[in-house]
């Protein structure tokens, strides 16, 4: 049978696949240019005439090569119309995320994904809330938050098309209200605090199962290597004997949890090939930031020097916006966050301002006694209704989800204790009361006392505040409301129904603890003070003091060897500090274990000791030791810590012990060496050291790696990605990213720095002389891919170059009429 003729051209098979070939081509390539035409449309403008309605005058905004605006405006309501405005063009969607991330709306744009994400948050009811604020707020404030909203809405209807996000989702974007603005700051709040109260019930299971001493020894909240303002240290409590604490013992040998097996700690170890699996020593990196100031008595100028670096996820676009902003009679610079109109962080002239997470104590668990399912007794043993409230939530593609959750007077029930009682968790941020968004007294504050009295007042998540005045002077206090406790401290749950427990209210301005005085003040997340202030200030988990103590002695340092003339590079330098102090007493405990006979028929030993001993002592990209060295002790942390936590983890499996203050009881434990509490997988200690080599060894292989390629800057590589690169292939999105560099820095050093987290922003600056400051963030000023501003400055941040606080000269000009 003949084929059939084809002629010159081919078999019609192959002609079909051309022309398929030809015709996707030609519809991906029409796609393409809709979309690309659609992207373009969508960038904000830079120059020419805008309107906004409400405007009371003309504001000129001028944009410099970063794209950093300098608004100019008549009064702060124009100054806040514009920024929404700019901040509409530039950062819509993220804003919109930010948002519907504290209202619990995110499945309204992508549907099932975030559905759980949802459910949590409208346990809260934030929006709300933020209504129930927004009219506590004064007239003026309420003037102020309307005045942005309406500066939103008409930049986001100024764009010729809108934001390329709600293109892709096919869904059209919502208008901004007044109370979006309170939403954005609940949204920080659940960035920077727990909303069900997790840390304090590990504290309560770690009581129950193990008991008081073993409490006292391994969640210590002061310890004698701590970094507080004051000085105040603490020794460790000993470790508990075997009759308390016991790694072998079959049962939990202490408290009322009930027992969950014959041998906890058997089917432990029984059921991990590795045992130092369990819960784990913090692997990512904790929210957090440092603040550092100088005296005017060693600044050249007279006036003070401040610095401060917020560490947060970063993702595309970042979470800050710079500005300045110029209206009659003031003038402030610094990082605003889209969704509000404030200058958050930065200087007025006058007083320089920065924050990092307080970790004070801003939640409470309360046993709650129930007669029966639906009744509880609440104040002073009345008998209440438990409440069912229920949130409608809308899914993009699917039916809305009606999630149901039980509360009491004093907040949601989030859980159960041991003697599985309902737990009920009473926070700050469920009160209306204790929030509010009002910057502007602190804007124009001149003097640090002045600064301090505003931060008082602010409504946001407790944060510590750090001042400089222009005068010379520095300051420390807590911005937010700290609850004032009565009858407990508390760390752990109790009942509130006999009234001899409860909430006063919050402390009132005078008696919320302040430091004043010194020539340095820092803060990193530590435990600030010692003491009465303590007390009030609670334990909300405050971090491993190390890198705080860093910082302490970079100042002092500082101090000693420059008495005078010091200046923002000076504390830049601090914020760059990559020395691996804290783990150095590691390096040296690994190389001591490393001995010629463990060495012996184990190269990976070899490698890993070779690495170690010249690892250079700094987060540095090209450190093997120090990736080594780090992952050492998190691997020791695992073995030694996870067999002794073994009961509470039977008893609660969302029990974490990552959040203690865990570094001095683990040192205590590996320098005495109690064989009681010896991982029952190991013969001795030097063996268990060693098997925390071969883990690390291990680990690496697993990831595909070796000793010798396992550089620190191989894992900590930037991977600062925009939201749909989560959700659509690498391949459709990686344009959207930041450049993946290796970076310097990492744990519990000034220069923290992880894959994605680290300095959000890095700015140091003394009132007054703004010019002289610096300022770098990663990213760029907008969130749209083709603007020239996408990635400026983002390299300035990579490397750590100084880049200027205050706009350079402009190079766009946008004006604004009524």
């Amino acid at each position: 049978m003949k084929a059939p003729r084809t002629g010159s051209g081919g078999s019609p098979w192959l002609k079909l696949v051309g022309i398929a070939v030809a015709i996707v081509a030609l519809f991906a390539g029409v796609v393409g240019s809709w979309f690309y035409g659609k992207l373009r449309s969508s960038l904000p403008q830079l120059d020419g005439t805008a309107t906004i309605a409400g405007l009371q005058h003309p504001v000129s905004v001028e944009r410099d090569a970063l794209g950093m605006p300098t608004i100019h405006a008549g009064n702060s309501f124009d100054a806040a119309r514009a920024l929404g405005f700019l901040h509409a063009q530039d950062r819509f969607f993220q804003m919109d995320l930010t948002r519907r991330r504290a209202a619990g709306e995110l499945s309204e744009l992508f549907g099932k994904a975030t559905l759980e994400i949802d459910r949590s948050a409208r346990r809260h009811e934030f929006r709300a809330l933020a209504q129930q604020v927004l009219q506590r707020e004064t007239p003026s404030q309420r003037a102020l938050l309307e005045a942005y909203a309406d500066g939103v809405n008409a930049g986001l209807a100024a764009l010729k098309t809108k934001p390329f996000e709600y293109v892709v989702l096919r869904v059209k974007p919502a208008a901004w209200q007044p109370e979006d603005s309170i939403l954005i700051l609940y949204a920080m709040t659940l960035t920077l605090q727990e909303d069900d109260g997790r840390y304090k019930h590990s504290l309560a299971t770690l009581w129950d199962v193990l008991g008081e001493r073993a409490f006292a020894f391994l969640a210590p909240t002061a310890g004698p290597d701590d970094a507080a303002l004051d000085g105040s240290v603490a020794p460790l409590a000993p470790i508990p004997p075997a009759g308390v604490m016991d790694v072998h013992a079959p049962a939990p040998v202490a408290g009322s949890a009930p027992d969950p097996a014959p041998s906890a700690l058997a089917q432990w170890v029984s059921q991990r090939s590795d045992p130092s699996g369990g819960p784990a020593a913090r692997e990512e990196f904790a929210p957090g930031s440092n603040s550092l100031a100088v005296s005017g008595a060693h600044t050249a100028p007279g006036g003070a020097v401040l610095a401060n670096d917020m560490h947060l996820d970063l993702n595309v676009p970042n979470a800050w916006y710079r500005a300045q902003l110029l209206w009659e009679g003031h003038q402030v610079a610094g990082v605003t966050l889209p969704g509000t109109p404030y200058i958050v962080a930065g200087s007025n002239g006058h007083i320089a301002w920065g924050f990092t997470s307080g970790y004070t104590d801003t939640g409470d668990l309360i046993v709650l006694s129930q007669d029966s399912p639906r009744l509880y007794r609440g104040p002073k043993d009345e008998i209440l209704n438990l409440e069912t409230r229920t949130a409608e939530i809308r899914v993009k593609g699917s039916a809305p989800v009606t999630a149901t959750y039980e509360w009491t007077v004093w907040g949601p029930v989030i859980g159960k204790d041991p003697d599985q009682r309902p737990l009920v968790y009473h926070w700050t941020a469920d009160d209306p009361a204790a929030t509010a968004v009002d910057f502007l007294p602190l804007t124009e504050a001149t003097t640090v006392a002045e600064g301090l009295a505003a931060a008082h007042r602010l409504g946001i998540p407790n944060e510590n505040f750090l001042v400089a005045d222009d005068q010379g002077h520095i300051g420390w206090t807590i911005a937010g409301q700290l609850p004032k406790r009565v009858g407990y401290d508390g760390r752990l749950p109790v009942s509130w129904q006999y009234g001899d427990r409860s909430w006063e209210g919050y402390w009132p301005d005078a008696e919320v603890p302040a430091v004043t005085t010194g020539d340095y003040l820092w803060t990193a997340n530590q435990r600030m003070l010692g003491g009465d202030a303590f007390t009030r200030l609670g334990d909300g988990g405050p971090y491993n003091p190390a890198r705080a103590a860093q910082v302490r002695d970079d100042l002092q340092d500082l101090v000693g060897q420059k008495p005078h003339g010091i200046g923002p590079a000076d504390l830049l330098a601090i914020q760059l500090d990559d020395r691996a102090q804290f783990l150095a007493r590691w390096q040296q405990l690994a190389l001591r274990v490393l001995t010629p006979d463990a060495l012996a028929q184990h190269p990976d030993r070899a490698a890993f000791r070779a690495a170690v001993e010249n690892w250079g002592a700094r987060a540095a990209p090209e450190s093997v030791g120090y990736r080594l060295v780090r992952a050492f002790r998190l691997q020791a942390a695992n073995l030694v810590l996870n067999p002794i936590f073994a009961p509470c983890v039977a008893a609660d499996p969302g029990f974490d012990w990552s959040r203690f203050q865990f570094e001095g009881p683990l040192w205590a434990l590996l320098r005495e060496r109690p064989a009681y509490l010896l991982n029952p997988a190991y013969a001795g200690w030097d063996q268990l050291l060693l098997g925390a080599v071969d883990g690390t060894v291990a680990d690496l292989k697993a990831q595909g790696t070796t000793v010798a390629q396992a550089t620190w800057g191989a894992y900590n590589t930037l991977e600062m990605i925009h939201p749909f690169s989560r959700l659509l292939p690498r391949a459709l999105t990686g344009w959207l990213n930041m450049p993946a560099e290796a970076l310097p820095g990492g744990d519990d050093m000034p220069r923290i720095s992880a894959p994605s987290f680290g300095a959000s922003v890095r700015f140091a600056v003394i009132p007054g002389r703004e010019r002289e400051g610096i300022l770098e963030m990663p990213g760029g000023q907008s969130g749209h891919p083709l603007s020239p501003y996408y990635r400026a400055g983002h390299e300035a941040w990579v490397h750590g170059d100084p880049a200027p606080f205050l706009p350079g000269s402009a190079e766009h000009t946008l004006t604004l009429n009524p």
